[in-house]
């Protein structure tokens, strides 16, 4: 009778266990801020009417005291509201705490459209953009959503 009780006590003290369990999981991984993701410039590597081909320079700051081990970066470029390119980094690197890290990227972008648009202009001139995306943390196994306007120069 008595070992009964202990096994029904158990069984109804398990979802609290459980609960405790995830939140003491919750408060071991940190709580982080979104790095800053900017364009610091974009090159044209090659270009014909159908695709062209950009080096595109990011940088991200780290806001938090952790230093962000970084998987990798999903990015979408927009140019006048237009999607421009896709892209994603193809290194881990690491962005120290409360410091910053600049890498290249490399997107094909296939609107003719899009960059008649920006070299209508002339090369050296403002492009005004806005870079939405994704920083996957490793070892953290999470993902920090960015969203940053700006403008850059092609070159």
């Amino acid at each position: 009778m008595r070992a009964e009780r202990v096994v029904r006590n158990a069984r109804q003290l398990a979802p609290v266990f459980a609960l405790a369990a995830l939140g003491g999981c919750a408060w071991l991984v940190p709580k982080l801020q979104s790095p800053r993701v900017r364009v610091i410039g974009v090159r044209v590597r090659s270009a014909d009417f159908w695709q062209q081909r950009l080096r595109v320079r990011l940088r991200v700051r780290n806001p938090n005291g952790i230093s962000l081990p970084i998987e990798a970066i999903r990015y979408t470029l927009r140019i006048d509201g237009r999607i421009f390119a896709n892209g994603r980094t193809v290194r881990r690197f690491t962005v120290p705490a409360h410091g910053s890290a600049e890498f290249n990227t490399y997107v094909t972008a296939n609107m003719a459209g899009a960059l008649l648009t920006i070299l209508s202009g002339g090369r050296d001139r403002p492009v005004r953009y806005r870079l939405r995306g994704e920083v996957e943390v490793a070892e953290l196994l999470r993902e920090l959503p960015f969203d940053a306007r700006g403008q850059f120069v092609i070159r």
